[in-house]
C-alpha cells in the first residue's frame, strides 16, 4: 500500500455537546455511521480532550473553589484568578516556572502535570465549554479512558483500530501551538528506525519519529476549534499495533535540557 497517495485525513461531523455521563463511545460510533465512515480495520481515530473532561465530569465551578494561600500568591504576582490558580495548582505535580511579560493582564504557569506532561497552566482550560466561571481540566488518566474507548467500539464494529487522545500544546523554543497526544489505545508512541538503512544507505542511530504526536499535529489540520469537530479518522496508515501510552513520549529528568 502506498501510504501518501491513500492516506485520508477526515473530520466527522455531528458530535453533539457532550455532558457528564455520556457514553462518549457509544455517540462518537453513532457519528461515525451517520457519516458513511464507519471504522475499518487500521484506521486510527484521533479524539480531542475536551470531549473526554466533558463526559467525565471534569468541569469544576470556580463558585466552588477556595483559593490557598500559595494560589493567592501566584494569583497576585501573575494577575490570575487565584481560584484558576487553584486549580491549576491541585493539577500539577510542580511549578517549573511562572512569569508575566510586561504588558500582559494575566502571565503564565508552566507546570508539570500529575501526569509528567509540562505545559502552561496544567492545561486547566475556560474555552469551548458552555459552563461560564468554570474551567476544565484533563481526565484523570487519559490511556484509560481511549482504551475502553478502542474496546468498546472494536467490539461494536468487529475490526482493529487505534485511539488517540490530543490535546493542544506549546513547544520549548517555538511559537504557537500544536495537538499532542495525551492517550494510546493501540497506537505505538513513537516509531524507531534506529539501525534501518537511510536513502543513502547509512545506517540511522538515533531517529524515532513521534507517531502518535504526528497523527495529533495532522488532526489539526481538519479540526477547527469552534466547528465543534473533535473527532478525526485516519484511514489509510501502515502502522502495527503497539499497547503504548501517553507517558511514553515524555522526555525523563535527567535528559531534560529546557529546564
Amino acid at each position: 500500500m502506498d501510504s501518501l497517495s491513500s492516506l485520508s485525513i477526515i473530520a466527522i461531523p455531528g458530535v453533539p455537546d457532550i455532558e457528564k455521563g455520556d457514553d462518549l463511545a457509544a455517540i462518537l460510533g453513532d457519528c461515525l455511521v451517520a457519516s458513511g465512515y464507519q471504522p475499518k480495520g487500521g484506521d486510527i481515530l484521533c479524539v480531542a480532550q475536551k470531549v473526554f473532561s466533558k463526559a467525565e465530569g471534569c468541569i469544576y465551578p470556580l463558585s466552588g473553589i477556595t483559593p490557598s494561600d500559595e494560589a493567592l500568591r501566584y494569583a497576585q504576582e501573575l494577575g490570575k484568578d487565584p481560584r484558576k490558580v487553584e486549580i491549576v495548582l491541585r493539577e500539577s505535580a510542580e511549578v517549573i516556572r511562572a512569569f508575566r511579560h510586561p504588558g500582559q493582564s494575566e502571565g503564565t504557569m508552566i507546570c508539570r502535570h500529575r501526569l509528567g506532561f509540562i505545559s502552561a497552566n496544567a492545561a486547566v482550560d475556560e474555552s469551548n465549554i458552555a459552563e461560564t466561571d468554570a474551567a476544565m481540566t484533563l481526565p484523570p488518566d487519559p490511556d484509560a479512558s481511549v482504551r475502553a474507548m478502542r474496546d468498546a467500539l472494536e467490539a461494536r464494529f468487529g475490526c482493529q483500530i487505534g485511539v488517540v487522545m490530543t490535546d493542544t500544546f506549546g513547544r520549548p523554543w517555538r511559537i504557537a501551538q500544536v495537538n499532542v497526544a495525551i492517550g494510546l489505545a493501540g497506537v505505538p508512541a513513537t516509531i524507531r528506525e534506529q539501525g534501518n538503512k537511510d536513502a543513502w544507505g547509512r545506517t540511522m542511530k538515533v531517529t524515532e519519529a513521534a507517531f502518535a504526536d504526528e497523527l495529533a499535529a495532522a488532526s489539526g489540520l481538519v479540526v477547527k476549534k469552534a466547528a465543534k469537530t473533535p473527532l478525526v479518522l485516519f484511514r489509510g496508515l501502515e502502522w502495527s499495533p503497539s499497547e503504548s501510552r501517553g507517558e511514553d513520549l515524555l522526555r525523563g529528568k535527567q535528559e531534560d535540557m529546557f529546564r
